[in-house]
């Protein structure tokens, strides 16, 4: 039987003031599997995503990767905090958390510093060509537009060739051309993938496998996508449905609407 990639045993997050961000999430994650998150406003999906890139720790339970666990003490191994690095990167949702270098071609290239220079160098062009961002190379990020900024941010995630994503509402500021693109180019790859998101038309693109965590901060469902969105009793009750009731010539009707429903434009 294959380990996991990774492994969640009762893992929960504290906040400071003692309140859930996660409660006794159990998952396990197999290498090469897509997921997507879903839940609404709150329900600890960016929590996740950060427990999974290592960025907070478990206040009770245990996260274990390849099994074994992902905590302080093994971060703070250069050798593994490396190689973690290196194979396990998260796009936060504000662009503007991750950028900090002056200049767009320096961004994208500042994880790739453990390279060779010019195949640094060939990969910051190839990337900023992919993205549309070859024009402004020599831009402060700060210069760029909100999409600009998200199309930054993953050139500088996929230039370093990653193992696993992460993306924390990765299409908030796309264009439809780049939304599509980037479906088409992670459906391509035989990575693993765990995308957080609020579109529920585009899960079944973005993956196969849903995670809804609940407003208690629990996982209130784990399996087939398709399974969940066809769910209305189960989308009503984590807050992705709502049920709408009007009144016409005395008579009451009853929509349940999934929220929210925009999807990709297609080129």
């Amino acid at each position: 039987m294959t380990e996991p990639l990774y492994q969640l045993e009762a893992a929960s997050v504290d906040y400071p003031d003692g309140r859930n961000a996660l409660d006794s999430l159990r998952l396990e994650i197999a290498a090469g599997e897509r997921v997507v998150l879903l839940g609404t406003n709150g329900c600890g999906k960016t929590t996740l995503l950060k427990l999974l890139d290592g960025l907070v720790p478990a206040s009770r339970g245990t996260v274990y990767f390849e099994g074994r666990p992902l905590d302080a003490a093994r971060l703070k191994e250069r050798t593994f905090a490396s190689d973690f690095r290196r194979r396990v990167a998260l796009m936060f949702q504000h662009p503007e958390a991750m950028l900090f270098n002056p200049t767009v071609a320096e961004e994208i290239g500042f994880g790739l510093r453990h390279l060779p220079e010019d195949e640094a160098r060939e990969r910051v062009r190839r990337w900023a060509g992919v993205m549309r961002l070859d024009g402004r190379l020599d831009e402060h990020p700060s210069q760029l537009s909100g999409g600009e900024k998200q199309r930054l941010c993953l050139a500088c995630l996929l230039a370093l060739e990653p193992e696993v994503l992460l993306l924390d509402e990765p299409t908030a500021n796309l264009d439809p051309r780049t939304v599509g693109w980037l479906i088409d180019w992670l459906a391509e790859r035989a990575i693993t993938t765990v995308v957080a998101t609020h579109h529920m038309a585009l899960a079944p693109e973005l993956g196969s496998r849903a995670v809804i965590l609940s407003e208690a901060h629990r996982v209130a469902f784990d399996g087939p996508v398709d399974e969940a969105l066809a769910d209305l009793e189960l989308l009503l009750e984590n807050n992705l449905a709502h049920r709408h009731r009007h009144e016409h010539d005395g008579v009451v009707h009853e929509h349940v609407h999934r929220h929210p429903v925009w999807g990709p434009v297609r080129e």
